[in-house]
Parts: structure tokens; sequence; C-alpha cells
């Protein structure tokens, strides 16, 4: 007998998000987010292209398209969100495992992305070249 599959909501996602080195509360365009030092790692997204109960995760666009390609049922991509590193998650028909992972990713993508360089680095290395 199959397992009633549970309600996965934003407050499951915090919950999951949380846990996550560094993740905190916060705010994207006046809808619930998660963020790591004020980067973006995951929110309720607004624009009107968004199914209800949607999530919008940050993941890059390697990954995104093989999430689109593995399980277009669970993740999608409108137009709106083309040019922008995330993927779009039905809630409904995710589980709690598919979504640590996914935060997993998001993390690794957030927290892995290339810190603009200081006016100290580019000072230093312009003495060396």
């Amino acid at each position: 007998m199959a397992m009633p599959r549970s309600t996965i909501t934003f407050e499951t996602v915090e919950q999951i998000g949380l846990s996550l080195p560094g993740v905190e509360k916060g705010l994207a365009y006046g809808a619930p987010a998660l963020k790591i030092r004020g980067e973006l790692l995951a929110c309720i997204p607004v624009n009107r292209s968004a199914e209800p109960d949607s999530l919008l995760v940050r993941v890059d666009f390697d990954d995104r398209a093989e999430l689109l390609r593995g399980d277009p049922a669970v993740y999608y991509l409108p137009e709106h969100y083309v040019n922008y590193a995330g993927v779009l998650v039905r809630l409904s028909r995710v589980d709690r495992g598919t979504l640590r992972d996914l935060l997993g990713m998001a993390h690794k993508f957030v927290t892995h992305q290339p810190k603009p360089a200081s006016r100290k680095m580019k000072r230093r290395s312009t003495r060396l070249g």
C-alpha cells in the first residue's frame, strides 16, 4: 500500500533550507525567500507566468536543462525566467528527498559563484602585471 504523499509547502522548503550552512530567511520581490549572504537561493516566484504553489530554485543552466529533461512534470520554465539561472518546481509534485537534493544543488551553486574582484585585488594584479 502506497504511503500518502506529504504536502510540500514553503514552510517545508524553509525547514530543509535553513539546515544548510549560512542559509537565512529573507524576501525576494516581497515574497518569502531563502538567501545566503544576501544571494538568492530559493523563493516563491511572483511573476504571473509562474503556476500557483511553485518554487524558484537557483541552479546553473546545465543542471536546469537536465532537470527539465528528466522530469518535466515537476520542473518547468516560463519564458520570463529563461535568462535567469534557476528553475521552477511544482511543489505538489516533489518529495522531501528530491527537494533536499535540489536545495543542496542550489546551495552549491550560490556558494561557488565567482566573487567580483575587489579594488585591492585589481590594484595588486596591475602591479604584478
